[in-house]
């Protein structure tokens, strides 16, 4: 299966918020899409960055309450590994889990086109073995 099948059952939205925006602002986008990570990008949609739950944690405990003023650009990763639609959901789902991230953003021709999550993932290849199994199933009762 591939990512693109997964953009077309969830869809192709993306939350961003811009580099400058506050840390605060990123809580509140977080909490108000309920989600665990957001995608830093310019105006114009480039992919510049991407923050979760846990980096705002971590940056919290170590710069304390004034930590929600500073700019995204601040806790942001700026080396996002993205994937694309063409890859496999195997693919991207070892390179989640040999990494330790739980969110892949999906360009397309330089621009954001998604967001996957590893939930997302798991969801997909459970249908898959779901699917198989009825398809065993039918098979082993069809004879």
């Amino acid at each position: 299966m591939l990512i693109a099948a997964i953009l077309r059952a969830k869809g192709s939205e993306v939350v961003s918020v811009a580099p400058e925006a506050t840390v605060a602002r990123l809580l509140t986008e977080l909490a108000r899409h309920n989600i665990g990570a957001i995608v830093v990008a310019t105006e114009d949609g480039t992919l510049v960055g991407i923050v979760s739950e846990r980096d705002v944690v971590r940056h919290l405990e170590r710069r304390g309450p004034e930590l929600l003023t500073a700019p995204v650009s601040d806790i942001m990763t700026s080396d996002v590994v993205t994937c694309t639609a063409e890859d496999s959901v195997e693919e991207v789902s070892e390179h989640m889990t040999t990494r330790r991230f739980r969110h892949v953003p999906v360009v397309s021709e330089g621009r954001l086109a998604g967001i996957v999550s590893i939930g997302d993932l798991v969801k997909s290849r459970l249908s898959v073995l779901e699917d198989d199994r009825a398809q065993l199933e039918a098979y082993i009762h069809g004879q």
